[in-house]
This record gives C-alpha cells, structure tokens and sequence, in this order.
C-alpha cells in the first residue's frame, strides 16, 4: 500500500471530489439492512453521481464499507467500485476489519492510501477503526502521521476525512459511538491554519457546522438514513445520499449533499 498519492485534477481552479459513506455491502446478495438492499441503494446513488456530478477526480469512501466484514462482501463492493473508472480511495468504518479491507480492496483504481496530493489540495484518509465497539479512536500512529503531514505540506489546503464524529451531532445513541479522543485531535488541527474542512461518516444523515475557522461535515449513507436528533435508531425516510465537494486553489471549498430519489 502506497501511504501518499499524486492525482493531475481535470480543473485548473478547483478538484472535485465525491463522498459516499457508509455502504454496508453484505457478502450475501439478498440479505438487507432494516429492509433495504444496500448494492441496489449504492448503485443508484452511484448511478445519480455519474449523472450530475461526473467525473470527479476521486471518490472518497469513508467507512463502513461493508455490514458483515469477510472476503465476499468487500469483493461484492471492490465490483461496483470498480466499475467506475475513478480513483477511489477508502478508509474502514466500525462495522469493517481493516487488515482485511486492505488485502481485498487494493487493486486497479482503488486504493487505501493515507494521502492524497493535487496542486493546491491535501486529503487525508484517517483511520478511527477500535476493535470491540461501535465508537472510534484515533491511535497514536495516525495522530503522528496526521501532525506529520500538515507540518510537511504547509503551502497545501487540507481536507481531512475520517469515519467517526469528532463532534456531538445531537443525537444521543450515536454520540455515544463517536471519536473518543476528539480533543488530541483538535489540538492538532488547531495548530495549523491550513485545515479547511473535516469531513466524516458514521451517522447516516447531513450535518453541517464549523470548529474555529474549519468547516464540519457529514454525510449520508447511500443506504439507511438515520432520523436526526433522536434518541434511539429510528430509520428516516430520506432517501440514499452522497456529498459532492469543490475544492478551489483559494482554499475555499464548495459542497453540496444530493439524494438518489
């Protein structure tokens, strides 16, 4: 696994970037998540981005890749990532095992790169995987490699990306599930400039706020939405999603969440 990519972008003024999270891919086709047939409700969402949004010069899948982490179910999803023809870059989510994703999803244009480099722009993919429950934690490993990078690449944007909140988002069952350590990594964050936007998972719905001047955002599942600021799971009736960002050499970032019906 390369830990650093360099990627041309099709614009002179900004990268496009598309964000699906959260795909849930079974290793058995017919199985559901609470109803819904993940592989069907990613290839729409996937099917509405080569539409509107397309192409992007990555894709950027950030975690929960699959329900039942084993060999099929990550060979069912490296299938349709695949066939899109774009750099896709993946981190793992609560519900993957990431030695695992690694092995089978590395070939051809996807990828488990840490960072990824255009013109003006550094992305990086962090890992939150805790082994044992549903929250994150950002080891020791990646908060060194993440002061790391932005310490090296000070001229550069940076978006970074992982799959666990680092903030509450007002629902209380999923905020038990977040970012355990969020102030180690604000405290990094906080001391270089240069960070424009976080952006994550996890949640299964929109969010949008800020920290500082750094933009904070999440994204919906291409599957099962989650209802906002409730208690306990309750299932919306929203429907699958994916989060389309522009990057522009400024610095400024533009970003929109679209819904696949």
């Amino acid at each position: 696994m390369q830990s650093i990519i360099s990627l041309k972008q099709r614009h002179d003024d900004y990268v496009r970037l598309i964000q699906f999270t959260d795909t849930h891919i079974f290793s058995d086709p017919a199985a559901t998540f609470d109803g819904v047939d993940t592989t069907q409700s990613l290839q729409s969402v996937i099917g509405h981005a080569r539409k509107f949004n397309w192409p992007p010069d990555a894709i950027l899948v950030t975690g929960d890749l699959v329900h039942d982490p084993v060999p099929a179910a990550y060979g069912r999803l490296r299938d349709m990532l695949d066939k899109t023809g774009q750099p896709v870059f993946c981190i793992p989510g609560n519900h993957d095992a990431p030695a695992l994703m690694h092995k089978v999803l590395e070939q051809d244009n996807i990828m488990t790169a840490k960072a990824i480099l255009f013109s003006d722009w550094l992305v990086l993919m962090l890992d939150t995987f805790l082994p044992g429950t549903h929250a994150g934690m950002l080891q020791r490993d990646e908060l060194e490699f993440l002061d790391r990078q932005l310490n090296a690449h000070r001229k550069k944007h940076v978006l970074v990306c992982l799959h666990h909140p680092p903030v509450s988002v007002g629902s209380p069952w999923m905020d038990k599930m977040g970012l355990r350590n969020p102030d180690e990594f604000f405290s990094i964050v906080d001391k270089h400039n240069h960070v424009r936007a976080v952006l994550w998972g996890h949640i299964h719905q929109e969010f949008n706020s800020q920290h500082n001047q750094v933009k904070l955002l999440a994204t919906p599942s291409t599957c099962v939405q989650f209802m906002p600021k409730a208690d306990s799971y309750i299932r919306d009736s929203q429907a699958p999603g994916y989060r389309v960002l522009k990057l522009f050499m400024n610095g400024e970032t533009e970003t929109e969440v679209l819904r696949a019906g």
